[in-house]
């Protein structure tokens, strides 16, 4: 797929990086992500994802802007109040970026029907706010064997991590499942929503945007993503810390009592 003199100009930044070059930017060009949910997570990344040229973008949205959004899901402008988020996103894409093709599913992701939302895409990024949807998410990315980008977002503070559950790591061993990292959802009204509990929307900007950065380096393949580590931010400290975690015999997906 050989990029147009359009295409060379728009990311002459990328193709100048040893790291991604024309072949890493022809990559993302093929390249299809699935992002659930176009809120607070999934603007910044939305964004990211389609001013880096990535193919095709699907969005998992079933709500519309309200106003009280725009504090933080900054890919809706305030005349989008009432419309639906699939369809504001998507005009800002196109905006952004006519080479991007753009597939809105206005549905709630569930788990029957998760893996049939998945399946026709390479890389997942989830960036709902609710563990029934992470979980859905998660196993419907170790059955359809995609990559998934996962994130979840308090009032101050974040975590950020890559799960690819499917495959096995360097040492042989299953790379550890969602499941593994979080075995059981918190029980119901301990994890306040941010409509509740309030959120700083800059913090939403700063992880979405790392989750736009490890979706990149899944593609193009550089670096060292977060494959079986935790970022945990902490803004009021502004800390960051990254914690190890394994895979876990126990977990249903990959675990040996499956």
């Amino acid at each position: 797929m050989a990029l147009s003199a359009d295409e060379l100009e728009r990311y002459a930044r990328h193709i100048v990086l040893r790291e991604v070059g024309g072949p890493g930017q022809q990559k993302l060009g093929r390249a299809k992500v699935l992002v659930i949910g176009a809120g607070g997570l999934g603007a910044p990344l939305l964004l990211y994802l389609a001013a880096a040229g990535v193919g095709t973008i699907g969005i998992v949205d079933d709500d519309a802007v309200a106003l009280s959004n725009l504090q933080r899901q900054v890919i809706h402008r305030t005349g989008d109040v009432n419309v639906l988020k699939t369809e504001s996103a998507a005009n800002a894409i196109r905006r952004l970026n006519p080479h991007v093709e753009v597939i809105g599913h206005v549905t709630r992701l569930s788990a029957g029907n998760a893996r049939d939302l998945v399946r026709g895409y390479d890389i997942v990024a989830d960036g709902s706010d609710n563990f029934a949807t992470r979980y859905a998410v998660s196993d419907a990315c170790f059955h359809e064997g995609r990559v998934l980008v996962t994130a979840a977002v308090g009032t101050f503070d974040a975590t950020l991590t890559t799960i690819r559950g499917h495959e096995a790591s360097a040492d042989g061993a299953p790379n550890p499942t969602y499941r593994c990292l979080f075995p059981d959802a918190p029980p119901p009204g301990t994890v306040p929503s941010c409509e509740v509990a309030g959120i700083v929307g800059a913090l939403t900007g700063i992880v979405g945007s790392m989750m736009a950065m490890e979706v990149i380096r899944e593609i193009v393949g550089f670096g060292e993503g977060l494959v079986g580590r935790l970022l945990m931010i902490d803004t009021r400290a502004m800390r960051f810390e990254t914690v190890r975690y394994r895979w876990d015999p126990a977990n249903p997906l990959s675990g040996t009592s499956r």
